[in-house]
């Protein structure tokens, strides 16, 4: 069934995956390098109805006939419960205090006011699109507008100050300008890739090899970041430059081509040298 049973963290310790149902993907237990174990009980239906910690810590799950989760019990007694309307939406959340929190809809589903156990209210409003042109928290409003394409084209932040953007005939992002009146603008090749970009004289490229992989960026002419692939296609190294060190991330893969091992290294950007590993 492709089930997972064993896992290799970067720095070596293995967890175990247990299952007592030969049908089932859903673990029973697991058990980690230092063989402390944890089980899970799961219903017919794939929910999780209780967990036991490797302190014998017992929480248990309850769900209404929709699958839905409604309670969460902890060993100490404190209970956290959550209430639905008819069409599903979460209506309400009670915590182990017994505050409650509520949330309301409008009739598209879309959720428009979360009202916090003292009262106050954080709201949204949206247009006959379904977009959200205005949000309200802590009494502080942002606003949002948008083009005939439904593209963002202007902020209005809490204190009035605007960022707008434009987009080219593809519906890219091509010119950001913030509130400061800083202007970013963004460059593509004919397949859509991003190749070139600008901050305030600050000049980005980046690049790809002949499938398309992003292979590295440059700042000013140098070298930022690099990425490198296997034969397969697999993404094996990202590495930058930090602090005047050279920061690589190392990848590596089962036969599946599912992520086994990753490998954090440090070198010495002239010489080479491996300063660091984990």
């Amino acid at each position: 069934m492709g089930r997972l049973i064993q896992e290799t963290a970067p720095d070596g310790d293995i967890t175990r995956y247990r299952y007592d149902n030969p049908h089932s993907d859903l673990p029973c237990a697991t058990e980690d390098a230092t063989g402390s174990r944890k089980t899970m009980t799961w219903s017919r239906y794939g929910q999780l109805l209780s967990f036991t910690d490797c302190s014998g810590y017992v929480t248990r799950y309850d769900h209404d006939r929709f699958g839905q989760m409604t309670a969460v019990h902890r060993e100490e007694g404190l209970s956290q419960y959550r209430a639905y309307d008819s069409r599903g939406q979460l209506i309400a959340v009670k915590d182990t205090q017994g505050h409650e929190t509520r949330y309301e809809y409008n009739a598209a589903g879309d959720l428009t006011t979360v009202i916090a156990p003292d009262g106050s209210r954080n709201g949204t409003q949206y247009d006959a699109w379904g977009k959200a042109i205005c949000t309200t928290q802590g009494g502080l409003t942002r606003s949002m507008e948008y083009d005939a394409a439904g593209r963002v084209i202007r902020l209005t932040s809490e204190n009035g100050s605007h960022t707008t953007f434009r987009y080219d005939v593809l519906d890219r992002l091509i010119q950001e300008t913030g509130f400061d009146g800083r202007t970013q603008r963004y460059h593509h090749d004919l397949t859509g890739k991003l190749i070139r970009s600008e901050d305030e004289g600050l000049v980005t490229h980046w690049y790809y090899d002949e499938a398309d992989r992003l292979t590295h960026r440059t700042v000013k002419g140098e070298t930022a970041e690099q990425w490198q692939y296997d034969e397969r296609g697999w993404l094996t190294d990202i590495s930058h430059i930090s602090e005047g060190h050279r920061v690589a991330v190392h990848y590596g893969y089962d036969s599946k081509g599912r992520l086994a091992s990753e490998h954090l290294t440090v070198h010495h950007p002239q010489t080479n040298e491996l300063l660091w590993q984990a």
